[in-house]
C-alpha cells in the first residue's frame, strides 16, 4: 500500500516501537492504526507530561510529538526528553499545525530531528519515521 515496512532497531529483532504524543484522539487513532498496519508497535500519550513518562518507562525507538499539547507543550517535552540521559538518544518527529512562522525551526532547536506540518498523510508520517529510524540506526552503528 505505502511501501513502508517497520524499521527494526536490530536486524531480525522486533518491530520498532513508536510513541505517539497527541491530545487529539482522531490523530492518535489515524496515525496509530496506519503505523500498526505498516508493522510498527504503537504506544500513546495524551500530553507532554505523560509522553515524557512513557518515554522514560518504555524507551520507545522513536517519538511522534505534537507540539500543541496540554500540561507540558511539545517543545518543552522534547527539551526534557533531550536533557534526560535515559531518553536523549530517542529520535523525535515533531508535528505542527503551523507551516508558517518559526515552529519548525523552534522544534528543531528544542531537539526534534524532523518537523512535519499537519495535516500529515499517514503514509508521510510512516515514511518519515522509517527514514529517521534507519538514519539513526546507521549513525549509532558508526
Amino acid at each position: 500500500m505505502s511501501g513502508v515496512t517497520a524499521a527494526r532497531p536490530h536486524p531480525g529483532g522486533p518491530p520498532a516501537t513508536v510513541l505517539i504524543v497527541d491530545d487529539a484522539a482522531d490523530a492518535q487513532s489515524l496515525y496509530g492504526e496506519y503505523l500498526e498496519f505498516c508493522g510498527f508497535r504503537v504506544i500513546t500519550a495524551v500530553d507532554g507530561l505523560q509522553g515524557m513518562a512513557m518515554a522514560q518507562l518504555h524507551g520507545p525507538d522513536i517519538i511522534l510529538m505534537d507540539l500543541a499539547i496540554p500540561r507540558v507543550n511539545g517543545w518543552d517535552a522534547i527539551r526534557q526528553i533531550r536533557s534526560n540521559p535515559g531518553t536523549r538518544h530517542i529520535p523525535v518527529v515533531a508535528v505542527s499545525a503551523h507551516a508558517t512562522g518559526d515552529e519548525p525551526t523552534l522544534a528543531r532547536e528544542a531537539g526534534a530531528d524532523v518537523c512535519l506540518t499537519k495535516p500529515c498523510v499517514p503514509s508521510q508520517v510512516a515514511r518519515a519515521i522509517s527514514a529517521l529510524l534507519t538514519w539513526h540506526r546507521l549513525r549509532v552503528a558508526q
